[in-house]
């Protein structure tokens, strides 16, 4: 047999030829799905039976577990799936995932659909060209569908025929007969094939195709089948070493499960096989041992009836693999207080996640600029210099926090600006940024209180009992406009009423009304020193100036801002 250089490097690019399609169709059916995604998971996760079926579907629509299991963990962030669920739509991905060597089995190898590719591709490729997010998407559903199985079709007429090569063959035989350590062997290769690969589709792909040439036997191909259950979930976990907490508790849950399925498979692996055997020697008068041919069906039936069995098996035990992985994995310090904690690059796959993982950080992001109003009320109150110190610092440190949030999330929301996102999305990442910006100016606000408290700290009187009253007062206003605030943070954009947030605000301002004439007056009458009152009028100032911030947010959220911008725009 003659394989030279430009042979492998044929084999390579078909390999590529196959996994570009793949992805190309992926993502399409990612975007195309994308809008109402979010709805249909929180419809179809609310218990772990109808999640393992969620996550059938919907690996069985997007052709890719790890796409699904990418997206799940991205649902986790964004606070939309809890771990629970996040553990049945994976189970049920590995089901989903099984759809691909059938549609190979089936539709790859004995209906010629390549010959039809580019006539697919003619209808598809002029969808690419419009102006409509959703059309335009569609488009690349249909050429990623043709050049998947074009790139099929290129790797089994690139795979070299080796019936002829009795060498290799031997070479395969001699790793045949060993018992479980044939298996072992094999199970490895898989896994290391995958992760070299990067799908345990195209992996599955590779299989088959080395079968169905007579290259390796039906159990060897099985066992590499179980490699590949391994290797998607090895994938999974490298790419959560960067990520967050949550990331890496959805991706070890799936290791463990999976690991759990090939560990008591290789238990009862000469038993399964040849219940397969049989199966198929009585229903299609055909052995996977005695004929190739029937190896991609053989294969089919394995590794679906594997996973159907093993997600039986375990769904029972969703919860406590929740409880250890999350024991296994915890929270370090203040990971949860100031890191972003729902946004991580290497999970922006869709863009309406993406959003729903931004919205859900910028509604901590609230959370975190409305303690500093209690640290300056504290501040306001503290009358011994040391304490007041330390206080000082703290808001500085808030401060500085809330400069880095900011920009960490206008850098994740820009990156999300060039994706296909519909009018409703731009209004929602604009509406986003508008938000950030607003909550980071508030810590610039109580930072510049705290520098005016620290001017008073220089003299030698502090602030009268009535003036102290007043301020704390009046704090305490702006502490109800960020309870309503982080309420609407919380919700469903679509859902935020502003009646509460401008009869809070309308109140705040009111209230600073009545301060300045009051403090006029008292100024007039020489009850005041001119530092005192020239800091206290900066401090009911820069409250009130809290409050109108306040107040943007929630506009903000609603869209309202974006909208008043777009018009002048137009």
């Amino acid at each position: 047999m003659d394989f030279g250089i430009f042979d492998a490097l044929t084999l390579v690019g078909s390999l590529g030829f196959f996994i570009y399609g793949m992805k190309i169709m992926s993502e399409g059916i990612q975007k195309v799905a994308g809008a109402r995604m979010r709805q249909i998971l929180s419809i179809m996760t609310s218990n772990r039976f109808s999640g393992a079926l969620t996550g059938f579907l919907l690996t069985s629509l997007v052709q890719s577990s790890s796409a699904t299991t990418v997206m799940v963990v991205s649902f986790v962030n964004a606070g939309l799936l809890s771990l629970v669920q996040a553990i049945g739509v994976i189970m049920g991905a590995n089901i989903g995932t099984t759809i691909t060597a059938w549609i190979i089995s089936i539709l790859g190898l004995k209906v010629k659909i390549a010959a039809a590719a580019l006539p697919i591709i003619a209808f598809g490729f002029p969808l690419l060209f419009s102006s409509r997010n959703k059309i335009r998407s569609w488009g690349e559903v249909i050429v990623g569908f043709a050049l998947l199985f074009m790139g099929l079709e290129a790797l089994k007429s690139s795979v070299p025929d080796i019936k002829s090569n009795p060498q290799m063959l031997e070479f395969l035989a001699s790793y045949t007969d060993l018992g479980i350590i044939s298996t072992l062997i094999f199970v490895g290769i898989g896994t290391v094939l995958t992760i070299v690969v990067q799908s345990s589709s195209a992996t599955m792909a590779i299989t088959i195709l080395m079968a169905n040439q007579g290259w390796i036997s039906f159990d060897i191909a099985a066992s590499m089948v179980l490699g590949e259950n391994i290797g998607t979930t090895i994938t999974a976990n490298l790419a959560a070493l960067v990520a967050n907490t949550y990331a890496k508790r959805a991706a070890l849950a799936h290791f463990i499960f999976n690991i759990f399925g090939v560990t008591w498979m290789m238990i009862l692996f000469p038993v399964f096989l040849g219940a397969i055997d049989n199966y198929m020697t009585d229903a299609y008068n055909n052995s996977p041992y005695q004929s190739a041919e029937a190896i991609p069906i053989g294969l089919s039936i394995f590794h679906t009836t594997f996973n159907i069995i093993n997600t039986v098996a375990l769904i029972g035990f969703v919860k406590f693999i929740a409880s250890v992985v999350t024991k296994m994995v915890p929270i370090k310090g203040e990971e949860n207080e100031f890191r972003l904690e729902y946004i991580s690059d290497r999970l922006m796959k869709t863009p309406e996640v993406s959003l729903q993982e931004a919205a859900k950080e910028v509604a901590k992001f609230g959370k975190i600029t409305s303690r500093m109003s209690g640290f300056i009320q504290v501040l306001i109150e503290k009358k011994k210099l040391k304490k007041r110190s330390a206080l000082l610092k703290r808001i500085k440190k808030y401060e500085e926090i809330t400069d880095r949030v900011e920009l960490e999330i206008a850098d994740y929301l820009s990156k999300l600006s060039g994706d296909n996102l519909g009018s409703e999305g731009s209004l929602r990442l604009r509406g986003m940024l508008s938000v950030s910006s607003d909550l980071e100016k508030m810590g610039d606000l109580f930072f510049q209180m705290s520098l005016a408290i620290e001017e008073k700290n220089e003299s030698e009187a502090w602030f009268e009992k009535d003036q102290v009253q007043d301020l704390l007062s009046m704090l305490k206003l702006v502490d109800e406009a960020f309870e309503i605030m982080n309420k609407n943070l919380d919700k469903e954009y679509t859902q935020v009423d502003l009646s509460e947030a401008l009869a809070k605000e309308k109140e705040i301002n009111d209230f600073r009304d009545a301060l300045r004439k009051r403090h006029l007056k008292n100024l007039e009458q020489g009850q005041y020193q001119l530092l005192s009152a020239l800091i206290y009028d900066d401090l009911y100032n820069l409250v009130e100036r809290v409050g109108d911030h306040i107040l943007n947010v929630s506009q903000g959220v609603t869209g309202v801002l974006a909208k008043d911008a777009e018009d002048r725009e137009g």
